[in-house]
């Protein structure tokens, strides 16, 4: 249990610039009615956090804000109105640390499109501290075999499972491309195998010859690195030789979509979840002749969750070996650098430890 006027470490992106993110020891929140004070035990780092570390992020921040929006926890201290949840229950946390909860898009549980929505980590403070006020409709109860470690993954596996599953209608048997072996697209390439997509073809480029590899532990039928060989020519020779029926493209680079549209097949879809701020420098004539299907997909709501919390906890989605550093939470500076430097893919932080 927390103590009253207490203080915690904390990770703070503290201004808009370079770096300007640090350890500091910040008051211990206090929690409304409707929330819980959950006590950290596993925080993800994101590709997000990198960027925001590296003032290269394409979203707005409000700083100074706490970072981390990758959690789970224990109850520590519950709001008089919450119910259903209990002091001591585990749980992993949505990302929507506030909704208007009366729009149309909220009121239809696609509370991720919310004009008001303030995420966990960029708009509110998040997860990289000992404690962090959540709302209890942000939670979902963890079940014992699924360790806190792996939990911490569960929002960038929801993401996958939206852009993949949901967005994307994958079907048995369908030629599947996934661009950018990071943590999204890794993650991705899981979701499509598991919707049955065959063959599954993930594209990264030099730099990205580890997570290649892993790429291919994890499921994939082929592995094409796109500076070291022609990737329309590779597709050439897979199947009816027409191209990917579905290219997922989680790279984040513009750029990236003008290959997704040499590689898409005519009548294909390609869905777009990674970041970028790059402005396309080409002509999209290509998805017109093709008749392509092109979308967006962000975030996720409460039905994704509980299917990805059954998949972990079944084993279905392999988080573990994309966890390339498990680290208390001083040592979140090293950890973003390595997955900067593409050293690791991924790393989860433990506010408890010391």
């Amino acid at each position: 249990m927390a103590k009253a006027n207490s203080s915690m470490p904390a990770v703070v992106h503290y201004a808009i610039g370079k770096k300007a993110v640090e350890l500091r020891e910040q008051p211990i929140p206090e929690i409304l009615p409707d929330q819980v004070l959950l006590a950290v035990q596993a925080v993800g780092v994101c590709g997000s956090e990198v960027h925001q570390y590296h003032n290269t992020q394409s979203w707005k921040v409000n700083v100074p804000v706490i970072l981390g929006h990758e959690f789970c926890g224990i109850v520590a201290r519950k709001g008089k109105n919450v119910h259903g949840f209990g002091e001591g229950d585990r749980v992993v946390s949505e990302t929507a640390a506030r909704i208007c909860g009366a729009c149309p898009y909220c009121l239809a549980g696609e509370y991720n499109l919310c004009s008001k929505r303030l995420g966990f980590g960029v708009l509110a403070d998040g997860g990289m501290a000992q404690y962090v006020n959540v709302p209890a409709r942000c939670l979902h109860r963890l079940p014992r075999k699924l360790s806190f470690d792996d939990a911490a993954m569960t929002e960038p596996c929801c993401v996958a499972y939206n852009a993949v599953a949901v967005k994307s209608h994958i079907q048995p048997g369908e030629s599947v491309a996934v661009m950018g072996p990071g943590p999204i697209g890794l993650l991705c390439l899981q979701m499509a195998r598991i919707c049955g997509a065959s063959p599954l073809v993930m594209l990264g480029v030099a730099a990205d010859r580890p997570r290649l590899e892993l790429a291919r532990e994890l499921g994939a039928d082929l592995t094409i690195d796109v500076e070291a060989e022609n990737p329309i020519e590779r597709f050439r020779a897979i199947g009816d030789g027409l191209g990917a029926q579905v290219v997922v493209d989680a790279t984040g680079h513009s750029a990236a979509l003008k290959q997704a549209l040499a590689i898409v097949r005519p009548a294909g879809r390609i869905t777009k979840v990674g970041w970028g701020p790059t402005p396309l420098d080409f002509s999209l004539d290509p998805l017109v002749q093709k008749a392509v299907t092109l979308q967006g997909c962000f975030s996720h709501n409460y039905p994704i969750w509980e299917n990805v919390i059954a998949l972990l906890a079944e084993g279905k989605i392999r988080v573990a070996p994309l966890a390339g550093r498990i680290a208390p939470l001083k040592d979140w500076q090293g950890c973003i650098e390595d997955m900067h430097t593409r050293q690791i893919v991924k790393a989860v932080l433990k506010p408890q430890e010391s």
